[in-house]
């Protein structure tokens, strides 16, 4: 039987893969891996460093570019507030302008929003398409030769539309822009080849990848300008200070390495399971997909139920674990920005959940949920004809 409740929230974080927490064992006790990889001077600070090193070319080779060019940081928050902050100070020259959505992730708009206000950063808010993806011809028309930086997500955190990378990014090296992009929920969801794309920067988090929370990574393409926003001992090429947490670091290299092994194999059960999914609630009335329902991520699907609050049918549904959206945004009542971004009513928005599927997942699990979203929206909505499917 399965155990309750079922987690349908990978999305949020995903649980750390087994193999990865004996990695992150192996790097913390005095029997262990321990040192200051900092600390040159002797074996243990070697070895620690060694292991920082492996890390770095396990995440560098799940995307196909240089060691060299991955960054630590504390997560994507980090990761992309040193692209977006440190690359505009760092390029002010090159032009006060930024490109960005209106349906990034927070950790993207609050620091597009900073640099508007603090830095007298001029931004441009782009509307998605229905879909939730980013047209190429509403960058087109957005951006000029005094653009900086464009900064749009791979994939949607909400709604799982994926943007076309190679279009965007072409048209922002087309007018001397850079292009950063962030790459939380790609990895293992979508192909992610660096040396084919024109992205100059990438933000990765290792808890979206079975890997452990408060680390992340941020891809810096070679000649890129980024200036520091923390100071403190030159670590990391000067890009980031501060003493490195090898078990954490160690964990997101690993936990990278089990994902390049087999990508296929990750994003084959990642539709699988996703097909299931909407093949069990096929018989569901007034219920719309949120997002692309063909196309997106194979992770992720969100839902609107009609004439049920998002809030009241997860009460309801206490044996799964799913969110209504971003979980930097659980807290709040009103409804999503992405789902109001994409053109949702605030009524459909608040009426919305979100399910998403990981490695772990299993068919049993699926065909649990499903029956436990039917009867509880039967029981919300008794005037409906809903059966199971």
């Amino acid at each position: 039987m399965p155990r309750f409740p079922l987690y349908f929230d990978y999305a949020a974080s995903t649980p750390v893969d087994p193999r990865v927490a004996d990695i992150m064992a192996q790097h913390l006790t005095l029997d262990g891996n321990y040192a200051n990889p900092a600390s040159r001077s002797h074996m243990p600070g070697w070895l620690a460093e060694q292991a920082v090193e492996i890390g770095r070319r396990q995440v560098a080779d799940t995307l196909k570019v240089d060691p060299r060019e991955i960054i630590w940081t504390s997560g994507a928050t980090e990761a992309d507030n040193l692209a977006l902050i440190g690359f505009m100070r760092a390029n002010a020259d090159r032009g006060r302008h930024l490109i960005t959505s209106i349906i990034e992730h927070k950790a993207v708009i609050d620091t597009a929003r900073y640099l508007e206000e603090e830095e007298g950063v001029r931004v441009t808010w782009l509307t998605p398409e229905a879909d939730g993806r980013i047209s190429p011809a509403a960058l087109e028309a957005a951006i000029s030769n005094e653009t900086a930086l464009v900064s749009l997500m791979a994939v949607n955190n909400e709604v799982g539309s994926i943007n076309d990378l190679k279009a965007l990014g072409d048209i922002a090296h087309a007018h001397g822009a850079a292009f950063h992009v962030d790459g939380a929920q790609a990895i293992g969801h979508i192909p992610l080849d660096l040396s084919q794309l024109p992205v100059d920067m990438l933000s990765l988090s290792g808890h979206k990848a079975y890997g452990p929370k408060g680390v992340g990574a941020l891809y810096i393409r070679r000649d890129t300008r980024v200036a520091p926003l923390i100071h403190g001992g030159g670590h990391e090429r000067g890009y980031r200070s501060g003493t490195l947490p090898t078990h954490q670091i160690a964990g997101m290299g690993k936990a990278f390495e089990i994902i390049n092994q087999n990508p296929d194999g990750e994003i084959a059960h990642l539709r699988d399971m996703r097909q299931r999914f909407l093949d069990g609630l096929q018989c569901l009335t007034a219920t719309h997909i949120n997002g692309p329902r063909d196309g997106g991520s194979p992770h992720l699907v969100n839902l609107a139920f009609e004439g049920i609050d998002g809030e009241t049918l997860m009460m309801e549904m206490k044996e799964l674990a799913v969110s209504t959206g971003s979980a930097c945004n659980s807290a709040s009542l009103t409804p999503s920005f992405v789902l109001t971004g994409i053109g949702l009513s605030p009524e459909l928005a608040l009426s919305s959940v979100r399910f998403s599927f990981g490695r772990f997942t299993t068919a049993e699990d699926i065909d649990v949920a499903t029956q436990v979203i039917m009867q509880a929206v039967r029981k919300l909505r008794p005037t409906t004809n809903d059966q199971h499917a």
